[in-house]
């Protein structure tokens, strides 16, 4: 198999899988040929980070510029496990970290959620149904006695450093590649959809002492992710308080860590993670750096103003109603978060192309794309192309006095900070459209970025003094960036 398919082995059955095995890893992974470039030596990522306060709409790494996150995540990143691959190995197949770096370093991201799966051993229906497995984890595995996956009981009071070592080298190994890292503390969609609770480490039939998230009996083990008052639910309150600890503790010096309290718990554990945001920043308050905390969505029954009216720092939203739709027209309305619009909330990973990144961009949004290990349509492809696109505009554009102003532009898509800085985006289906520049007298410079095949093209400059007319020179989606020469 190719290093860059990410999994160091697959079983013969995935390799004979039509488009996927080794082939799966060549087709989704590869360099793509878009004209994006990145740099030789990436500078290693600056931070912490905190909210720019004059355009909170972003971080910054203490430079006073915006730094835009963007990247590609996918279930493999940290623990290896089986989720989604064609195979049902014990131990999974290998994650080549390495290879998942340089594949990021290439499209030139610079953010990612470090995954995290607490089931050692469930039942997964995708692509067909099969039993996967999942290493390490954070506690050891000492027994007396065996767990329900046949292997010895955990010691919920002794932290495994096999786990705690990875994740570090992990983070640092991306800060000296310039990319931040949202460590995942909990996972909360195993426990609702699948049997992963028989084999959790939380069960009482698979630790040493004896300790049962299932406090309300309900056999799925949920609780687990919800505040209980009673005795047995403030000692799993307890515990998981000392795993927080032990993970601030292992990596709250690096400058490059973000912290996600939990992937898709339900509706009811609201509470649950308010308290674990509070907890994490008040413990921080102890240590020299204090990192974002972030809520994503809750799956299922969660609601976007959950995630706004919490206490985190950064939120990722589901696609909502009809005025955020931050699938497919998404909201650029300051909602008092930073927001990284992830396709893991918005539809799992089956959307997300060049024209969601650059509209999600071009509304004051950050980015992330959920990736999957089948072979790559186009779309996905262009995603990926696409987040490398908008980083370096990022990075060329003074993106911290730069805020949505649709109303500048007949496209919508509008990036600006007025009589200084434009940048436009049009999907494909305005070749010709205006922009208002009113600042009269003010000559800008023009120049014209092709979406799909990653070229910029000069064009005449412009002045302004009211709306300007544009036509786009060539065929499909199209950036217009616009600076003033004053």
């Amino acid at each position: 198999m190719d290093r860059r398919s990410f999994l160091k082995r697959a079983s013969p059955a995935a390799a004979c899988v039509a488009g996927l095995g080794g082939a799966v890893g060549r087709r989704v992974f590869a360099a793509s040929g878009a004209a994006i470039s990145s740099p030789a030596s990436p500078t290693p990522a600056r931070g912490p980070l905190r909210v720019l306060a004059s355009n909170p709409r972003y971080f910054t790494d203490g430079s006073g510029k915006a730094i835009y996150l963007a990247g590609t995540h996918n279930w493999h990143n940290f623990q290896d496990n089986g989720h989604r691959l064609w195979e049902a190995e014990d131990p999974p197949a290998v994650f080549d970290y390495d290879a998942y770096l340089d594949f990021l370093t290439r499209h030139h991201h610079n953010f990612f959620r470090l995954w995290r799966w607490e089931s050692p051993k469930w039942t997964d229906e995708h692509p067909v149904v099969m039993t996967k497995y999942c290493q390490p984890h954070p506690w050891v595995r000492s027994g007396p006695g065996l767990a329900a996956d046949g292997k010895p009981k955990f010691d919920l009071t002794r932290f495994n450093p096999e786990y705690f070592d990875r994740m570090r080298r992990r983070i640092v190994a991306a800060g000296d590649r310039g990319m931040y890292v949202a460590v995942q503390l909990f996972e909360g969609w195993e426990l609702q959809f699948s049997d992963a609770w028989l084999c959790h480490p939380f069960n009482r039939n698979n630790n040493i002492q004896a300790v049962d998230a299932d406090t309300s009996g309900n056999g799925k083990g949920t609780d687990f992710n919800t505040l209980q008052v009673t005795t047995m639910g403030k000692r799993v309150l307890a515990l998981q308080e000392a795993y927080l600890r032990k993970v601030i503790d292992t990596v709250s010096d690096l400058d490059n860590v973000l912290y996600e309290v939990c992937n898709e718990a339900g509706g009811d554990s609201t509470d649950w993670q308010y308290y674990l945001i509070k907890y994490v920043k008040d413990y921080e308050s102890t240590k020299p750096k204090k990192h974002p905390v972030g809520m994503t969505v809750q799956y299922s029954r969660g609601t976007n103003a959950v995630v706004f009216n919490s206490p985190a720092d950064w939120v990722s939203p589901n696609p909502g109603d009809s005025h955020e739709n931050y699938r497919d027209e998404p909201c650029g309305e300051y909602r008092g978060k930073v927001i990284v619009n992830d396709t893991d909330h918005l539809c799992g990973h089956v959307c997300g192309d060049a024209a969601w990144v650059w509209k999600s961009f071009c509304r004051g949004l950050n980015v992330l794309f959920m990736e999957d290990y089948l072979p790559s349509p186009t779309w996905q492809d262009s995603a990926r192309e696409a987040m490398g696109q908008t980083r370096q505009f990022s990075e060329r554009i003074d993106l911290a006095a730069m805020t949505p102003h649709d109303e500048l532009s007949g496209t919508r898509y509008c990036l600006a900070n007025p009589g200084k800085e434009y940048l436009v985006f049009q999907a494909g289906n305005h070749g010709e459209f205006s922009v208002n520049l009113a600042d009269a007298g003010t000559e800008y410079t023009v120049e014209w970025f092709n979406v799909i095949k990653g070229v910029a093209v000069a064009a005449k400059s412009v002045r302004g003094g009211g709306s300007t007319i544009f036509y786009t020179p060539f065929a499909g989606p199209a950036a217009l960036y616009l600076k003033s020469r004053n």
